[in-house]
């Protein structure tokens, strides 16, 4: 064919120098034409296309359009994933994570035909002129095919029959029409037991619902689902596998099948839970190590200083325990430190962390105090912990502890410094210290030796009856007479006299000693209202504070033996409780409130509006009296705030038909303020400050009563 067109163009030639004017001008552009239409066509121009660093393409060669079928106006402005076919295993996401400068990889890409070709991407990475990453630029090499279908559809059988992963295939309607061998191998099911039935076959009931849902989701056509899932095998026996889950679609679009595959990791996660339990653990005790606790106090810090919270890290060195192996061998005090790590483990609270640094050194992390000197009474507990001895075989060994205490964020800024410090303070222990321990600081030292020397005197006094009660009276607003009385505790101290109760009541609330001391405060107000009637006095209602601590299902048990033995008829005594109770399990608070008052007991609400009270909470619990705290009666009638807010607190404790006290009531303008409003009683220095036993029977005996006349308030007899 070329020979003909070149033996045509020297014809043309010829003819053309024979020829002259509009002639000559017409066979040599007929000459000109034939000479172009012997030129080779232009070869096709490479595919290539460039992306912005989110994957939008931002342009689109004439390649790509013969390549793809998609022209640069379709194709410009959309995300590269248009491109992605659905059942693409290798490298889905390619063109949007380059780990270097360049890569190659080989992945399925869709036409616009809906026709998935193999294709070869080689990616660059383009950045701007300041040199950061603004953008890839992807060229397309269309990878040619060496197999005819069927050789395919051979190849491709046997692969999977022959594959160590196992193969299971559904029917649209989920009933299983295929499995190869590695799935009778991995699950003991054989064909003949899987055909027919549903992937149910392998369910362990392990996954939740929303787990289920979303490898339905994958099932139904919403994309290839990747995951661990949980299988069980004929045996009954439970095992992790790594599975994929895909849609098949036919022709017309509609999901036709479903395969999953799937390998058993039983072996994979028992080498990765070995492995994370040599890096993380300590190999004899079983608690996390020196790395493990660097972060999780790193995160515990981070998670501190986003809520302004404190946290503190106690550092236990056991300084005997080098003498104990050097004289009954490692064995012994091995079983000597598996055994402290039990017992402080029992110690600590749950969210509390626990590691063994070395040696014979612990530390324990306490994510989360209320206040700093809290450290300190862990550290005492974790000391206390290790006053019986320890047995071990025939040997009973006495194990002493010295620990040092950092507190963050004072003390350092990350987990290695808080780590140091408390080992640098731990290191400046005296033998024979006591309490054996030491803060970082020495501003937490003073104040730590201070809240212990409390709590030890607190514990003497309990036992040498230095506390006793004090009585503050409350008051009618209509008649003036005496009503009842508060029980007050009080610490007769025998160097500095009267502590005040806020000096000792928090730390007998860190410490756990306000069980006892409200046990004491009950037991006590029950033998002085013995005494009173023996001597002939019948006394009002006396109300006596509960603790949190104190309130739990043996407290109605408890308050009947005391009424029981001294004698005290239930409507003779009042309990009264805080706000904070009642959002703490209220069901199970419901509960012991209820028995209460059916034994005859009437129960107050102390402190009302300070806390977290609502009409929900009052409308549930069978309180008959609300106590308004003095933070709101103090800027009584003057303070607008204070005055809606105790108008308010009548108001709705008149609906609910309960009694209203007014707390820390000082002036005539407060009470007259209260009894205008309908406060029912009045509790406060405008009357009488707390006294003592002898005094409150004086003034009952005297007749001892606040006369309102109008504006006007005095005190009669």
């Amino acid at each position: 064919m070329d020979k003909d067109r070149i033996a045509r163009c020297l014809a043309l030639g010829q003819l053309a120098r024979s020829q002259q004017g509009e002639a000559q001008a017409a066979t040599l552009a007929e000459l000109e034409a034939a000479l172009l239409a012997l030129q080779p066509a232009p070869a096709p121009a490479d595919a290539e296309f460039r992306l912005d660093y989110a994957g939008y393409v931002t342009h689109w060669n004439e390649g790509a359009e013969q390549l793809f079928g998609y022209r640069a106006g379709e194709a410009v402005g959309q995300h590269v994933l248009f491109l992605y076919a659905e059942d693409d295993e290798d490298g889905n996401i390619a063109e949007m994570v380059v780990d270097a400068d360049h890569a190659v990889v080989d992945v399925q890409r869709r036409k616009k035909s809906g026709e998935v070709i193999r294709v070869r991407l080689s990616i660059s990475l383009e950045r701007d002129a300041t040199g950061q990453p603004s953008g890839m630029r992807v060229h397309i090499e269309p990878m040619m095919e060496y197999l005819t279908t069927r050789e395919k559809t051979t190849l491709h059988a046997r692969i999977i029959e022959d594959s160590d992963q196992g193969v299971l295939i559904t029917d649209a309607s989920e009933r299983i029409v295929s499995i190869n061998g590695a799935f009778t191998r991995i699950t003991g099911y054989s064909a003949a037991e899987a055909l027919g039935k549903t992937p149910d076959l392998l369910r362990s009931g392990v996954h939740d619902a929303d787990f289920r849902a979303k490898v339905r989701a994958a099932m139904k056509g919403a994309g290839p689902w990747r995951g661990e899932i949980i299988g069980k095998r004929k045996n009954g026996e439970l095992f992790p596998q790594s599975v994929t889950v895909s849609a098949v679609r036919d022709e017309q679009g509609a999901i036709s099948h479903t395969f999953s595959l799937f390998s058993d990791i039983s072996v994979h996660k028992d080498a990765e839970a070995r492995m994370q339990q040599l890096a993380n653990y300590d190999s004899l005790t079983g608690l996390p190590n020196l790395g493990l606790l660097g972060r999780l106090l790193e995160q515990a810090m981070t998670e501190a200083r986003r809520k302004g919270e404190h946290g503190a890290l106690l550092v236990v060195d056991l300084p005997r325990m080098g003498a104990l192996s050097d004289t009954l061998g490692y064995e012994v005090a091995n079983s000597v430190l598996v055994a402290v790590g039990r017992l402080f483990r029992e110690v600590l609270r749950e969210e509390d962390i626990l590691a063994r640094l070395e040696g014979a050194r612990f530390a324990a992390a306490l994510p989360q105090i209320e206040k700093r000197e809290h450290a300190a009474i862990v550290a005492q507990k974790l000391i206390a912990a290790l006053d019986a001895p320890i047995q071990v075989g025939s040997h009973a060994l006495q194990v002493h502890a010295q620990i040092g205490i950092a507190v963050y964020p004072e003390d350092a800024p990350d987990a290695p410094e808080l780590v140091r410090g408390a080992e640098a303070a731990m290191a400046r222990v005296l033998p024979g210290q006591e309490p054996a321990l030491l803060f970082y600081s020495e501003e937490m030292n003073q104040r730590a030796k201070e809240h212990l020397r409390i709590e030890s005197e607190l514990r003497q006094g309990l036992a040498n009856n230095e506390l006793l009660l004090y009585y503050q009276p409350k008051v009618s607003l209509r008649s003036g007479r005496i009503l009842g009385a508060e029980a007050l505790l009080r610490w007769r101290h025998p160097v500095r006299g009267l502590v005040s109760p806020g000096v000792f009541i928090p730390v007998a609330e860190e410490t756990g000693m306000i069980f006892e001391l409200g046990n004491w405060v009950l037991e006590e107000a029950c033998r002085q209202i013995a005494a009173w009637r023996s001597a002939n006095l019948m006394m009002p209602p006396i109300a006596v504070n509960l603790s949190a601590r104190q309130f739990d299902s043996k407290l109605p048990e408890r308050v009947a033996d005391v009424l029981a033995r001294y004698q005290v008829h239930p409507e003779q005594l009042m309990l009264e409780i805080t706000e904070s109770l009642l959002v703490r399990g209220a069901d199970n608070v419901i509960a012991i409130m209820n028995e209460l008052v059916a034994m005859g007991l009437s129960l107050a609400l102390d402190d009302f509006g300070t806390g977290y009270s609502s009409l929900a909470y009052l409308k549930k619990f069978p309180i008959s009296t609300l106590k308004i705290d003095r933070a709101f009666v103090v800027g009584l009638p003057f303070e607008e705030n204070d005055c809606a807010i105790a108008r308010a607190i009548v108001t709705m404790a008149k609906q609910l038909r309960q009694e209203i006290v007014a707390e820390g009531v000082e002036t005539i303008e407060q009470m007259s303020f209260l009894r205008d409003l309908g406060c029912d009683q009045l509790q406060g220095y405008l009357f009488s400050q707390p006294v003592a036993a002898a005094d409150f029977e004086r003034m009952l005996r005297e007749g001892k009563r606040l006369a309102v006349t109008g504006r006007q308030a005095t005190l009669a007899l």
